[in-house]
């Protein structure tokens, strides 16, 4: 080797990063929506590349498993498969949507092996922790192109920290059959194995409704109406209170309480126990927890942690609206502006305009990915606590 050369293994692995590298910068690419409204406008938005994947993966039975009082560990699946790629591939700048009992992302080629890896070890952590079977696709965006499908991915900014992502063009929701149908799975890894779920938690209370109910809502368009969606999306959007100043979220604008200890503890201990006893990390989390609960309780500021800031991002940094091929929104309605949604969405259906599903509930419930408290980045999943957008798919009207 001559002199100043650099040794093959370090030019590997400085190759490797810049390969993996790709889906963080075609994420950080892609122009950012400063209103959530333009998620119904074609102008932001911006093709997959061709040879990239999609990841989609959801629980199966979830809709009885909800039923059977499982919603906490449903929507904690589903979450696990984001927070999981996140860490393996150590970025946020992931597109990424979350539906509730599953989750879908797309990512570079060079990633498909640490992507193929994890959504693995997240099927084989699911199904022996939590009880619940979860199935994974990756699907080649170039095979639902094929079948005049499309990615079309755009970011909307939710907080000054944090964006969230939509997407069109029917390859999401393509690739999420095709999962279904058997094509493009991903085997679980063998027993004991599993990804790095480190910052997943549950920890908050459920969110309740200052007045009337949680409700979560699924519209997309009618056979051929594609070009009028973006209208009646606008006017279901003044219905579900967008353009009220806080642009209809049901979360408390001083954020969300907790109790002590969280009834998600014991899914969180499951989450981030890696190598430990489960006795030792639940025990851990109960003393942990208590600190937390007390701090954010009583507003207590250590150092450059102030409780009564990171509620607040906790409030804006959550998905309570996103679009994939349609709108998906929860909500707080009290009953006449429920009444007046559901008329309207009622017309446009029989008009052959839409179909929509609705789930009112009682509460909502928040799944959290928290990779440091000391960065505005912690985002927040959102989802009916009595069915959420699994069962508003469940109760879909043409």
């Amino acid at each position: 080797m001559s002199s100043g050369s650099v040794p093959a293994r370090r030019l590997d692995r400085t190759r490797a990063c810049l390969m993996t590298a790709a889906t963080a910068e075609f994420t950080r690419s892609l122009p950012v929506g400063g209103e959530f409204r333009t998620v119904l406008e074609d102008g932001l938005y911006r093709p997959a590349p061709d040879d990239w994947l999609i990841a989609v993966s959801d629980v199966v039975g979830s809709r009885k498993a909800i039923a059977a009082g499982q919603y906490k560990a449903v929507n904690m699946a589903g979450v696990a498969v984001i927070s999981a790629l996140m860490n393996a591939l150590d970025t946020q700048a992931l597109p990424y949507i979350f539906g509730g009992d599953g989750a879908a992302i797309i990512c570079s080629p060079a990633d498909r092996d640490v992507v193929a890896d994890t959504l693995a070890k997240t099927v084989a952590w699911v199904k022996e922790d939590l009880g619940l079977t979860l199935r994974a696709a990756l699907v080649p965006i170039s095979a639902v192109r094929a079948e005049g499908h499309d990615v079309l991915v755009q970011a909307t900014r939710v907080s000054e920290a944090v964006n969230n992502y939509a997407f069109r063009g029917g390859g999401l929701t393509r690739a999420e059959a095709l999962m279904k149908a058997g094509e493009y799975a991903v085997p679980p890894a063998p027993p004991g194995s599993r990804p790095d779920l480190t910052g997943l938690s549950c920890r908050w209370s459920p969110v309740k409704p200052e007045n009337g109910k949680i409700v979560s809502i699924i519209i997309e368009p009618g056979e051929g109406r594609a070009a009028s969606f973006p209208q009646i999306a606008e006017k279901l959007l003044d219905l579900a209170g967008m353009r009220l100043p806080r642009g209809g979220s049901p979360m408390p604008a001083g954020g969300p309480t907790g109790r002590w200890p969280p009834e998600g503890l014991e899914l969180e201990a499951r989450a981030t126990r890696g190598t430990h006893p489960l006795a030792v990390r639940r025990a851990g989390l109960y003393l942990w927890t208590f600190l937390s609960w007390f701090i954010m309780t009583f507003g207590v500021r250590i150092g450059t942690f102030s409780a009564r800031h990171y509620k607040e991002f906790t409030s804006l940094n959550t998905d309570y609206r996103k679009f994939q091929d349609g709108l998906r929104i929860t909500v707080s309605l009290g009953d006449a502006e429920l009444g007046k949604l559901t008329e309207f969405l009622e017309d446009e259906r029989k008009a052959k305009n839409l179909r929509y599903g609705l789930c009112v509930q009682d509460s909502a419930i928040l799944t959290c990915y928290v990779p440091s408290v000391t960065s505005d980045s912690h985002f927040h999943f959102l989802d009916g606590a009595g069915g959420g957008y699994a069962q508003a798919a469940e109760n879909m009207k043409s």
